[in-house]
């Protein structure tokens, strides 16, 4: 029997990570707009990248700490991402 192989991670894996990160308030919204900037959107598709463009927007100008109205963008972002 062959050994199954390596999975190697996509840019969606590294966006869903982050935001999953994020939702469980393990990251604050600056630790997430870094992840994010550092993962970048190559090979994204146009719906998944203006998603994620979004959201950096909206981080960019929420307060650290202030998480209620950023919840939406960031589930919003994530469905967006992890079904393509």
């Amino acid at each position: 029997m062959s050994p199954e192989p390596a999975h190697i991670p996509t840019v969606e894996d590294g966006i869903v990570s982050a935001l999953s990160h994020w939702l469980a308030a393990h990251y604050g919204n600056t630790r997430l707009r870094s992840e994010l900037l550092g993962i970048g959107t190559d090979g994204l598709s146009p719906d998944q990248r203006s998603a994620v463009e979004e959201l950096l927007g909206e981080l960019d100008v929420a307060p650290e700490g202030v998480r209620g109205s950023l919840e939406m963008h960031v589930r919003e972002t994530l469905e967006a991402v992890a079904l393509g």
